[in-house]
């Protein structure tokens, strides 16, 4: 089958094997192919062909159906025919499998399917194996086989092929086959219309196909039904096509169902995605803060309690949906994770580094984190919502279910927006008919529900953002990948949401009533400002703060001075004077009293051997002090103390602590950011951009000119035992290995430099190869190779 792909892929010009490639990019990642016959084994790849099929619509793969119910190599027009259509209809979907190289064209016109289609279907157009499979199988005999025939009335002499030839000539013919079913019992006709269009499979009764004189024991002698174990029988290909009839033709629907629209006013939608980013990213903010905080225990069974959740919102003032949805992205994009220390989801370092990014950046993190999650934070379940950040077993399919439902909205023309549910429904499963269509119907709620959340849809259309969004399915990574630079970076997506962001609101009207009002979307910064020093009220199209002693006491208590607060505050707005006396008022009690922290704190009998520990000049990085005679306490914490003391000459032993302490993270090392509340993080360098993706005419171009050249072929290793002369016999098989099966293996040559190599060939006393330290095909001189070693 490689082989006449590979013919097909010769006869191609550059913009026709251009297309194939950028529809299949798995052919052209790297270490990428030289020569057609290699690319015709990747693009045949099983799993890879079953990943294309994945994303293609419904007419493509009817049109695949219906070739593997007709069998062989059906040429365009039998095609046609058994859809009942004209073939002009059939060839542009047609050509949209060429283009996939889910099928191509033979010389002779007949079409060749790639192998792992037929592994997909195992009942296409809900019809069952052919005729023949049943008639080979060895539980069949040549006694049986003529025993059927004298059942059918066909001739009994000659071999076991004559036999099936003639049971499949009769049984597949309607004409022929009318006769014999009008001597069918009662109850037989219905029986075989039940397998014929709801099979082919069917639970039986296992003992009707051995009592004489039932319809199903008499369709079993004539082969109109196999009874293939006792409680299951199957229905051949040929006898239920029959069944069904000369007007029966295989289902083709190469126009999408009707998606009535309704007028969506694109200020509108503007406005809402203006108001949305803004707050998700402040709500992600205050979310992930107060986790940093108070980490979320788990429950037993996994996943984060209801409890948990709304105690999370309560102190942060999101709903319970942002939350759950927010909470679920976060841990997706790496925000949070498992740390059993502290018992819970805890903030990671990853989130340090992001709140340090510009505010575009964040929210894009936040979305490519969405885009990728295979679960589904808002899908109800018998009107309850699934365990936050618990098992889906649906898993992987959300994901696709959520970049269908964009793919369906996307084609909806700006300005408008779908009319109803269950028309979006039906085109989505038209997009994408191998996703369950019942679980589509189910998370197509939630997804739009999502969206509006995050300001990627409104007014039942998608944003500019959402747009943006819907263009980059194909790279969307999977919950495996930390981060996916190719939507996190996308230039479009970067700049819809830095739009998205731009109308967030900078400054605060301060209010003599110790209010503030922000008349639109806070920016991230001034609603963390003023969730610092107030209370938020209120929130929406417009927000409202309010001052109190006790939430000045809180910024304070933060680490912020009254002159320093003052001062950030006048930067956001004009500061009135009753504000001005309530935040030096508090500054002037704060601290009448202190509480100190200490690391741990170290008890003995004797005031003098403590005192003498107080006064050691070794132990002086402790920080000790004399609380009392017989305690001291310490900065550092317990474990480093028990090493210093014991190197120090004195026994040591640690005790239960009757107070909690708590260990802050520390940062791995690195360049380090202070944050607000004295805490320090660690900034880890900006994610390099991946290179851009492979260019489809380049490589298209460069397998072209390469389509007539050939290497040594069965010359490899007298060219490598000729040409390697360093190496010893095994080295120069090894190098052999390299040309012939694509091993990887070291080299090194013989001044010293190293590369790990594969997918070889031999060229003009060259080995041309894929060199993986410099992501690209090099050529090595056979005679200055070294060595050789696997690297396995």
């Amino acid at each position: 089958m490689d082989d006449h792909l590979t013919g097909w892929l010769a006869t191609l010009d550059e913009d026709r094997l251009a297309r194939l490639l950028a529809n299949r990019p798995d052919a052209i990642a790297a270490p990428w192919p030289r020569r057609l016959d290699a690319l015709a084994q990747r693009l045949t790849d099983n799993f890879a062909v079953m990943e294309v099929m994945r994303g293609l619509p419904l007419p493509p793969l009817e049109l695949l159906q219906a070739c593997l119910v007709i069998g062989g190599r059906p040429t365009e027009d039998e095609l046609a025919r058994f859809l009942g259509v004209s073939t002009s209809e059939v060839i542009p979907w047609l050509d949209r499998l060429y283009d996939h190289a889910l099928a191509w064209p033979g010389r002779d016109g007949r079409i060749t399917l790639a192998g792992a289609v037929a592994r997909w279907w195992t009942a296409p157009c809900g019809l069952g194996e052919p005729l023949g499979a049943y008639l080979d199988s060895w539980k069949l005999g040549t006694e049986a086989l003529r025993r059927m025939c004298r059942a059918i009335g066909v001739a009994t002499p000659g071999g076991r092929r004559q036999l099936v030839a003639r049971i499949t000539g009769l049984l597949s013919d309607a004409e022929r086959l009318g006769p014999l079913l009008d001597e069918a019992p009662d109850g037989t006709m219905e029986m075989l219309d039940d397998f014929a269009w709801d099979g082919p499979v069917r639970s039986v009764h296992g003992d009707r196909f051995v009592t004489p004189g039932t319809p199903e024991k008499w369709a079993l002698d004539r082969g109109l039904v196999f009874h293939t174990q006792w409680d299951l029988a199957e229905m051949p290909r040929e006898v239920a096509l029959a069944l069904r009839g000369p007007d029966y033709h295989g289902p083709f629907t190469p126009y999408p169902p009707d998606l009535a629209t309704t007028p969506a006013d694109p200020a509108t939608v503007e406005f809402e995605m203006c108001l949305a980013a803004p707050h998700v990213l402040d709500r992600a903010t205050a979310l992930l803060e107060n986790v940093d905080k108070t980490p979320l225990p788990l429950l037993k069974s996994g996943g984060v309690g209801v409890r948990e959740i709304k105690r999370v919102a309560k102190e942060t003032g999101s709903s319970e949906e942002e939350t759950r949805l927010l909470l679920e992205v976060a841990a997706v994009a790496r925000l949070i994770a498992l740390d059993d220390e502290a018992g819970g989801l805890a903030a990671t370092d990853r989130f340090d580094a992001w709140r340090l990014e510009e505010t575009p950046a964040r929210l894009r993190i936040l979305l490519a984190a969405w885009w990728r999650m295979e679960r589904s934070s808002l899908r109800r379940n018998e009107g309850r919502y699934p365990t936050l950040l618990g098992d889906d077993p649906a898993g992987e399919t959300v994901a696709r279910i959520r970049w269908a439902v964009f793919a369906a909205l996307a084609e909806i023309p700006e300005g408008r927006g779908f009319a109803t549910l269950q028309e979006l429904v039906q085109r989505v499963h038209w997009r994408a008919p191998l996703l369950d269509k019942e679980l589509a119907a189910d998370c197509a709620p939630a997804v739009l529900e999502e969206a509006r959340l995050l300001g990627l849809a409104a007014c039942d259309a998608l944003t500019d953002l959402g747009r943006a969004l819907a263009a980059l399915a194909s790279v969307a990574g999977d919950e495996s990948h930390d981060s996916v630079p190719e939507v996190e970076h996308d230039p479009a997506l970067a700049k819809c949401s830095t739009h998205a962001l731009a109308s967030a609101q900078r400054t605060a009207l301060f209010g003599a009533d110790l209010t503030a009002v922000v008349t639109g979307p806070p920016s991230v910064e001034l609603a963390s400002l003023l969730d610092r020093a107030a209370d938020r009220e209120t929130q929406g199209s417009a927000s409202v703060w309010r001052f109190s002693p006790g939430s000045v006491r809180r910024a304070l208590d933060a680490g912020d001075g009254a002159e320093s607060l003052l001062g950030e505050l006048a930067e956001v707005g004009t500061i009135p004077q009753p504000l001005a006396y309530l935040i030096r008022d508090v500054a002037r009690r704060h601290g009448e009293v202190t509480v100190s922290s200490v690391g741990c704190i170290i008890q003995g009998s004797d005031p003098a051997l403590l005192a003498e520990i107080a006064a050691h000049r070794k132990l002086a990085r402790l920080g000790l002090r004399l609380l009392a005679p017989t305690v001291l306490a310490g900065t550092a914490p317990a474990a480093p103390t028990l090493a210093a003391l014991r190197e120090a000459g004195y026994a040591p032993v640690p005790v239960d602590d009757t107070g909690e302490i708590t260990v802050r993270r520390e940062p791995a090392g690195g360049r380090l950011i202070v944050l607000p509340g004295g805490r320090v993080a660690e900034l880890d360098p900006p994610a390099t951009l991946l290179e851009p993706p492979p260019d489809p005419r380049e490589h298209a171009r460069r397998l072209l000119v390469s389509a007539g050249r050939s290497g040594p072929g069965g010359q490899t290793w007298a060219v490598i035992g000729r040409m390697a002369s360093r190496l010893p016999a095994a080295q120069q098989s090894l190098l052999g290995f390299v040309v012939d099966r694509d091993v990887r293996a070291h080299i090194t040559l013989a001044d010293g430099v190293t590369a790990t190599i594969s997918h070889g060939e031999l060229r003009s006393g060259v080995l041309d190869a894929w060199c993986e330290e410099a992501g690209d095909y090099l050529e090595f001189p056979l005679n200055e190779i070294a060595s050789v070693t696997s690297t396995h």
